[in-house]
């Protein structure tokens, strides 16, 4: 036996304990379908017909994973022979646990296109659920995940054309580690260049302690009621984007503890989880499952902010479609809350609207003149429930007496990252009355549960932060890396950090492939700076006219000036609201100028009477940031916005990874600023990087101290980045690994002698190696605080020319194994487990446009002035994943110019252009002759497939008409021909779909 069997057989082991019935019988799609077609005739009480059965099977198999996701969750209607209607469901929908549970392994579903087999697979009520795929080796998670995700490609797949369509999550183990992961469409993972974070989850415990042995997650996770609970009460199927999503552990036992709380009425509670933890999804399912509670009249989840309900009720209404409608105004609120309508259970509004309907005073009028609180009065003794997004920002004060008053039944929830401890609760105004802030236990009693950003950065939740500090200390000191106080002056003027921003953004963005915030702290330091950044990159163009300025908004509200929705906003805004009080019009005659240059520069037409549209407007393009330029060009984007208290709370972007701070910042105010910068991506943004111009050391250590939760040993190692020392001993540890493997091949270590390995197993070898290289490469690339002595270390243990070599090795071998990875799958002997990681290769700055630019400068400049020779220029080229098909090309074009011919950049797009054509036609010219065609002919059948993007099986016959060969050596001759067409299309389609060539993909 393998060791791999072993892990099978130990897991069927176990869900036999667990009270599974194991089913030996259930090896291929017959068995399967026998089986289930039992179980649905003893679920439903009826008998049906062999063609009753085939006809329901049609109706429910499809490879639409989401229709497969609401059918296995919902009652639905076959018609029988006779024409009556069968009402069914496959499983019991409303006690999931009397379901019958089973076990099957090594299940095949031989389709005319994939021959699959499966690891083990869990049955409810005969309807495969749960899919395990167990690995004999340490395998890279998402290396797993695509496997599972290649598979569900394969034209004509199990997943598509069979009851494993209602496969809802994905387990991967190799027994000491395990990971789940939510079924979903294809569309919804990627693997490329342009890779998005994979929702690869482990499980744990309600402590957050992780539970990763096989044995010890089937308990606590494939249990027979455990699992049936996951399924159809914490997974969430997303309307918006027909997307499954798996809640995480920790958001599960808050769901959990919010609902047992209501139902024994043990009063309200708080839930403390770190800012990019996803509340709103927790908070979303609360709500939910409080619809179905006939004891709870309403369910209001109240925010603090206009545009926090917005995006709210946009969130909630993504998970599920129409779930909560928009509360224009006050009075459409107070309707809602008296509506008997099952959709107006659950309200998203702003607790100023809240404070308005519950104001009792004469303004708080409506309807037919009537006082709201009047209206509102037979609510007053039902059972409600407020949940409170950021609970620590809107629940003080006023509103929350006139709640508490008002409802005596009701129960409240809060939600914060950051909660109000005695140590950061302070004073202020709170509707013309100097108040304090209570702490968030006194207003919500007990925590219910806890997931501290220190848990969020260890399970990769959230990133850690890379901190430098510039500036004085009150004292005039400044520590440096070693511990020793040096000696700086005051602290820096706006002209010395503009200076510095320019400077240091190229790094701190990693190549302008994210986007930062300059947090500032007045609204007359916010317009300060926006001046001088368009002085200091105009003097920066004027005197080198290849100089990219960087995009540059800015952001804070105009004074209020009776305007609603502007005065509601400020509410949270506190030093926008007191500077707006001092010359307000010399305020908004600045922010008229800056939204005329933003127009100006994105060719749009906000105006201050319409702030909100600009405000959103500037949001989007943070959010849209997402590379490569062809998504976006350039020069849509913001690279640096300039607030002051926008945008640094309840904001998120995955693209925004830097915060400049010239602000001074305390406790929760702090963490919740940095935390914009924090939100997972991919492996090319390693950290939040926050460059503080005011050296707030101290009140950063603070920060960390109290919101890193009761048990947490040394949470600045977990928070905070790696020193540079540490990371560059890393980098010298990666290189020498690669030299020793190089030398072990009897070879030397450069980038040349790569395509001297011999074997797949040692271009593997290699792979990995270098991969690491170029992981710890990525993150110095983004350290900002970098010494000469660091800058030095770190060239002369791998100069740039090498690194670049290398890259360009890399590139070409994975490809080269990629499509070895590709074509033969599970046989691909020790490629099949690679994972390539090419986003670690790829540059945003880096796209078509840019490249063309750079070509051109060099066909126009003299050698002597060249600013980037010819072989830098094709470094560069050779070393990008951007153009992963197309770089080569690149390459040749370079060499065939001549410096200084002067061609202009129309001319050398065009050029390239017909450089490309050529090159093409000559590869085709060659496969034609390669395989007995006439060029003209195969040219045509080429053109026919890109002018539809439609591949054509009968067209390709026809092609092979006049070779008049038998059917078995046609097609014989037509996959041959399809594997040296198949690269050639795949280059002309540029990253586009050939609708139906899935077909010879393997």
């Amino acid at each position: 036996m393998t060791k791999e069997q072993d892990i099978e057989q130990g897991l069927i082991s176990k869900l036999e304990d667990l009270k599974y019935t194991y089913r030996p019988d259930i090896r291929d799609r017959l068995t399967l379908e026998e089986n289930f077609r039992r179980k649905f005739e003893e679920l439903n009480k009826v008998r049906l017909s062999d063609t009753e059965f085939e006809r329901l099977k049609e109706q429910i198999v499809t490879p639409d994973v989401f229709a497969a996701a609401k059918l296995l969750r919902e009652r639905n209607t076959f018609q029988r022979e006779d024409g009556t209607p069968l009402q069914y469901t496959l499983v019991h929908i409303k006690e999931w646990c009397k379901n019958s549970f089973e076990v099957v392994n090594q299940l095949r579903i031989n389709t005319q296109n994939s021959h699959h087999r499966y690891d083990v697979i869990l049955l409810i009520n005969g309807v495969p659920v749960v899919q395990i795929e167990l690995k004999a080796f340490d395998v890279s998670p998402r290396r797993a995940m695509q496997q599972i995700v290649d598979y569900k490609n394969d034209p004509g797949n199990g997943y598509a054309n069979s009851l494993l369509c209602f496969i809802q999550l994905f387990v991967i183990s190799n027994r000491s580690n395990t990971w789940y992961f939510a079924n979903n469409h294809s569309r919804h993972f990627s693997f490329d260049a342009d890779e998005r974070f994979l929702p690869v989850y482990r499980f744990a415990g309600e402590d957050n302690t992780k539970i990763v042995h096989l044995d010890d997650f089937a308990e606590a996770f494939l249990a027979k009621c455990i699992l049936a609970e996951m399924i159809s009460r914490y997974m969430v199927l997303v309307a918006g984007e027909q997307k499954l999503m798996m809640m995480r552990p920790y958001q599960i036992y808050a769901v959990r503890a919010i609902v047992e709380c209501i139902h024994q009425n043990r009063g309200n509670g708080y839930i403390w989880h770190t800012t990019g933890s996803g509340k709103t999804l927790t908070s979303f399912k609360a709500s939910i499952l409080l619809k179905d509670n006939p004891d709870i009249e309403k369910c209001l989840f109240v925010v603090d902010r206009k545009d926090l309900d917005r995006q709210t009720r946009e969130e909630f209404n993504r998970f599920q479609e129409g779930c909560v409608e928009e509360n224009t105004n006050t009075e459409k609120l107070v309707q809602r809350l008296l509506s008997e309508d099952y959709a107006d259970k659950v309200i998203v509004t702003t607790i100023q609207k809240l404070g308005l309907a519950l104001g009792g005073n004469n303004k708080s009028k409506g309807k037919n003149g009537q006082n709201y609180k009047e209206r509102l009065q037979p609510l007053s003794d039902k059972r409600v429930v407020f949940i409170f997004d950021e609970c620590h920002r809107s629940q003080f004060g006023e509103n929350h007496k006139a709640i508490k008053a008002f409802f005596p039944k009701a129960q409240l929830f809060g939600f914060t990252g950051t909660p109000i401890f005695d140590t950061n609760a302070t004073y202020k105004q709170v509707e013309g009355k100097l108040a304090s802030f209570k702490t968030t236990k006194d207003i919500f009693h007990k925590e219910l549960h806890a997931y501290t950003i220190t848990h969020a950065i260890e399970d990769r939740n959230v990133l850690r932060f890379h901190i430098d500090y510039f500036g004085a200390h009150a004292k005039g000191e400044k520590k440096d890396r070693s511990g020793k106080k040096a000696k700086v002056g005051a602290l820096p003027t706006q002209q010395a950090v503009v200076e510095a921003i320019l400077a240091k953004h190229q790094a701190a963005a990693a190549g302008r492939k994210f986007n930062a915030v300059l947090a500032t702290a007045s609204i007359n330091h916010a317009i300060a700076y926006h001046r001088l950044f368009k002085e200091a990159q105009q003097a920066r163009l004027d005197e080198d006219d290849s100089f990219q300025p960087l995009n540059i908004a800015c952001l804070f509200s105009p004074p209020a000036e009776g305007n609603k929705d502007v005065a509601q906003l400020q509410e949270d805004l506190p030093q926008e609201k007191a500077d707006n009080q001092e010359d307000p019009n010399e305020k908004k005659e600045a922010l008229k100028a800056i939204i005329a240059d933003y127009n100006e520069q994105y060719s749009t037409n906000h105006d201050l009477g319409n702030f909100d549209l600009y405000y959103q407007d500037v949001q989007k393009r943070i959010k849209d940031q997402q590379y490569p330029n062809s998504d976006l060009a350039r020069v849509h984007k913001i690279d640096i916005v300039i607030v002051v208290d926008m945008l640094l709370t309840g904001f998120d972007s995955k693209f925004l990874n830097t915060l400049y701070v010239d602000k001074n910042l305390k406790y929760h105010g702090l963490i919740q600023a940095f935390s914009r910068t924090n939100r997972v991506l991919n492996d090319t943004k390693p950290y939040g990087n926050i460059l503080d111009f005011r050296n707030q050391e101290k009140e950063v250590d603070e920060a960390i101290a109290l919101f890193s939760g009761e048990d947490t040993q040394r949470p600045k190692e977990i928070w905070l980045a790696d020193p540079a020392p540490r990371v560059i001993d890393k980098l010298k540890k990666a290189v020498s690994a690669l030299n020793t493997f190089m030398e072990s091949q009897g070879l030397d270590c450069t980038p040349e002698q790569v395509a001297n390995i011999k074997g797949d197993e040692a271009r593997a070898h290699f792979v990995n190696a270098f991969k690491e290289v170029q992981r710890c490469k990525t993150q110095l690339d983004q350290y900002t605080d970098l010494s000469e002595e660091e800058r030095t270390t770190i060239e002369a243990v791998l100069p740039e020319d090498r690194l670049r070599g290398f890259r360009s090795a890399y590139l070409d071998t994975a490809q080269r194994l990629k499509f070895q990875q590709d074509k033969y799958g599970d046989d691909a002997g020790p490629v099949r487990q690679l994972d390539f990681e090419f986003v670690l290769f790829s540059s945003a700055v880096i796209d078509y446009d840019y490249i063309m630019g750079l070509i051109s400068r060099f066909s126009q400049a003299a050698p002597r002035k060249q600013k980037m020779s010819r072989e830098q220029l094709i470094g560069m080229l050779s070393s990008t994943a951007n153009f992963m098909d197309e770089r080569h090309v690149m390459v040749d074009y370079v060499k065939t110019l001549k410096e200084g011919e002067g061609l202009s950049e129309k001319a050398i797009r065009e050029g390239y252009e017909a450089f490309k054509a050529n090159r093409f036609a000559g590869e085709l010219a060659k496969t034609a002759h390669k395989h007995g065609l006439e060029t003209d002919a195969l040219q045509a059948f080429v053109d026919t497939i890109m002018g539809r993007m439609i591949f054509d099986g009968e067209q390709l016959s026809d092609l092979l008409a006049p070779l008049a060969l038998g059917w078995k050596e046609r097609t014989t001759k037509e996959l041959a021909l399809m594997e040296d067409l198949m690269p050639l299309l795949k280059k002309l389609a540029q990253g586009r779909e050939i609708s139906g060539l899935g077909a010879y993909e393997n």
